[in-house]
């Protein structure tokens, strides 16, 4: 067959251990033909092939984002960013002609926060004295976080408080109003819906489908959002994603954009599975399996929450946090529930993932994961823990024993990337930092890793992505390790390690004749480029399934 496309003069870099490298590649009908030297492949060309030369630049397969948020993410953009924006007087500067700008917006919403922006807890007083007679609301950089003022809680319906399911949190002041401090997804989601994201919303905060359902008008809203946060994971080279939150609306969205031709990723998606489901609920995760099953919309797994974030001080942790005796939190699913829950997912022939920060969230999902296995005897499950901030060494070589993906995010820890050392450190405890945010660790005890960021969480390029991997400094406390791990590893967990862990691995991941052509190209040698100048790279050229979506 004559290639569609040959990409030739290029460092490649293949993840294929049988065939680690090559200097040209030559794609056909929307997959890999051929790899090899540059006079192989090029002899391949005839009249109507697009050659481009790519000046010796990095060829990878395309970047596998393996843990992100795209609805919200997409959403977000539109929404005022905080980033580096700290103190009240900066704060009420960006606030203020953020509303000169949108005069009309109902509610005035901000990315980015964080837990030390101000010299004190935030609080709804300290929001109205930025904007008082308008709704404002700042979301924490950890999206489990929502900050409002006396507007916002108002027009919510959540100043005098509200009745909130276990996990999630009004805070309540001294005089009986709220603080404006609301925590987890369910208590802010009355905030958010003031924005007209409720739809958005709901497949991280109830896993409930929208009712009634949206008209095609409400749904093109919607789908625009979605393109939004398709493009930009594009201009990084994200050719496949595993969207971290879901329901059926969601896949419906991104089919509607399939239909259209808009479709720049192969996106899979959960069935959020909450607290208060039955496990009749899975009836729905068993639906969206069966009618979304193609080369580029999936589902077949299910996503829990095991606990929150810390910062917060609402992940769950074996031992006390320092400094507020008796106060380990709770699991959303107490040990027992979850090992039934999970050994029906697990029955079913789900995949399950799992956010759980805290020690004993890890603990709790790997028990359940241990017993699934004890009751249904042992599968390619490729059951996955997301985040594993906080792990006991006894837990450790667990992961590599019964098959765990650790789905961890480099650029989340304290002090690598986005995200200060404190307070961080000081609510896990210096004695524990030892234990948090492994990554070297929990490689060399067997576990396999798959790398992303957490978008909206974090920046979305997975340039980033690496550059904190490669580069993050031991932490000065007791015992710390170094956990930064080698290039070739680090782009194994952002390529071949995130197909593997989303059962990709049959269609992209690697670039081998007859897989996918899901391919991105770097503007220069990433294997000659200081590790600490990785991050200033640039994605020059983004092909997924054939199709370049991108090019600067």
């Amino acid at each position: 067959m004559t290639p569609d496309m040959i990409l030739t003069n290029a460092r490649i870099l293949t993840m294929d251990p049988d065939r680690p490298r090559a200097e040209a590649v030559a794609l056909a009908s929307g997959r890999i033909a051929a790899l090899g030297s540059r006079a192989e492949i090029e002899a391949l060309a005839g009249p109507a092939t697009e050659v481009v030369d790519c000046g010796g630049a990095t060829l990878l397969p395309g970047f596998v984002e393996s843990h992100l948020h795209l609805v919200l993410g997409g959403a977000e953009l539109a929404h005022l960013q905080l980033h580096g924006i700290d103190g009240e007087a900066a704060l009420a500067r960006a606030f203020r002609a953020f509303a000169a700008d949108h005069p009309d917006r109902p509610l005035l919403m901000a990315q980015g926060g964080h837990y030390a922006m101000l010299d004190h807890p935030m609080g709804r007083h300290d929001l109205d004295r930025i904007i008082a007679d308008r709704p404002i609301a700042i979301t924490a950089h950890d999206h489990h976080t929502v900050w409002a003022n006396t507007a916002a809680l108002k027009a919510a319906g959540l100043l005098g408080g509200a009745k909130m399911p276990h996990g999630h949190e009004v805070v309540m002041g001294e005089d009986g109003l709220a603080t404006g401090e609301l925590r987890e997804f369910e208590a802010f989601a009355p905030v958010v819906a003031l924005g007209g994201e409720a739809r958005l919303n709901l497949g991280i905060a109830t896993g409930a489908e929208p009712t009634p359902w949206p008209s095609e008008a409400e749904q093109a809203i919607d789908r625009a959002k979605v393109a939004a946060g398709l493009a930009h994971c594009a201009r990084h080279g994200i050719t496949s994603m595993v969207n971290m939150d879901g329901n059926r609306y969601t896949l419906e969205l991104l089919r509607g954009l399939q239909r259209e031709g808009g479709l720049t990723a192969r996106v899979k998606v959960p069935f959020h599975f909450k607290p208060h489901m039955e496990l009749s609920e899975l009836d729905r995760a068993d639906a969206m399996t069966r009618d979304f099953d193609d080369a580029w919309l999936t589902c077949g797994f299910v996503k829990l929450f095991m606990d929150g974030v810390v910062d917060s001080r609402t992940a769950y942790m074996l031992n006390d946090y320092p400094g507020h005796p008796g106060h380990r939190s709770e699991p959303l699913f107490p040990g027992p529930r979850f090992n039934e829950i999970a050994t029906e997912i697990d029955r079913r022939g789900h995949q399950i993932a799992v956010h759980a920060i805290g020690d004993g969230a890890v603990r709790t999902t790997i028990d359940g994961y241990e017993a699934a296995r004890k009751a249904n005897g042992a599968r390619d499950s490729r059951h996955r823990i997301e985040h594993i901030e906080l792990i006991d060494p006894a837990d450790i070589p667990r992961l590599g024993r019964l098959g765990i993906t650790a789905s961890v995010q480099p650029p989340h820890a304290p002090g690598a990337m986005d995200f200060a050392l404190y307070p961080t450190i000081d609510v896990i405890g210096r004695g524990r930092m030892k234990d948090a945010y492994l990554c070297r660790t929990l490689a060399e005890a067997g576990a396999a890793l798959a790398f992303a960021s957490d978008w909206p969480v974090t920046d979305v390029s997975v340039l980033r992505g690496i550059g904190a991997a490669l580069t993050r400094q031991p932490y000065d406390t007791p015992a710390a390790r170094d956990e930064r791990i080698e290039l070739m590893r680090v782009l194994h967990a952002y390529t071949a390690g995130g197909a593997w862990a989303a059962h990709m691995d049959g269609l992209t991941g690697m670039l081998r004749p007859g897989l996918a052509a899901d391919i991105v190209v770097l503007s220069g040698d990433i294997e000659a480029t200081a590790p600490e100048e990785v991050a200033a790279m640039a994605v020059s050229l983004t092909i997924a399934g054939g199709r370049v979506t991108w090019r600067g």
